[in-house]
């Protein structure tokens, strides 16, 4: 039963990335400067920023490294049109693929128990407390995060 729902929640992050990649990365350059809406952010602001989060998942479940710790302060740590956009358009789709490549690769190599192991963001202490505070909460959460900003992708025409 753990092995289903650990590959369903897999499935998921899985369908939510590639919905992602169908609406992001045919887009040209400018058509990535258009905002959600107006005075919302960029959809190259969403992409930055979704390519700081995804990236940061390697650390956090003990799986690797990140590769872009670079796009923090634009993407994550300030809101859009603040600092310049570090990285140009198609570098940053190539990040997207590289990224989210390595997750997902990593993600069909863990076993239902070390999912359900503690990530990074919570203390030895708390995680005694909660058990939920698991590695595959993390994926879920994050799941449910990328598929709210293809919500606000889509909005963008």
């Amino acid at each position: 039963m753990e092995e289903l729902w650990v590959k369903s929640a897999v499935a998921s992050w899985k369908q939510i990335v590639e919905r992602l990649d169908r609406r992001l990365l045919p887009l040209t350059d400018e058509e990535l400067q258009k905002q959600v809406a107006p005075g919302k952010n960029r959809l190259v602001y969403l992409l930055g920023h979704l390519i700081a989060v995804h990236d940061r998942m390697f650390p956090q479940l003990g799986i690797g490294e990140r590769s872009h710790a670079e796009l923090d302060d634009a993407y994550l740590t300030n809101p859009d049109r603040t600092l310049p956009d570090p990285l140009p358009v198609a570098d940053l789709k190539k990040a997207w693929s590289e990224v989210n490549g390595a997750l997902t690769a990593a993600f069909e190599k863990l076993t239902p128990a070390e999912w359900l192991q503690k990530h990074s963001a919570v203390s030895d202490e708390d995680f005694v407390k909660d058990p939920s505070r698991n590695r595959l909460a993390l994926l879920l959460s994050r799941t449910n995060h990328a598929s709210f900003h293809a919500g606000q992708v889509v909005l963008a025409k």
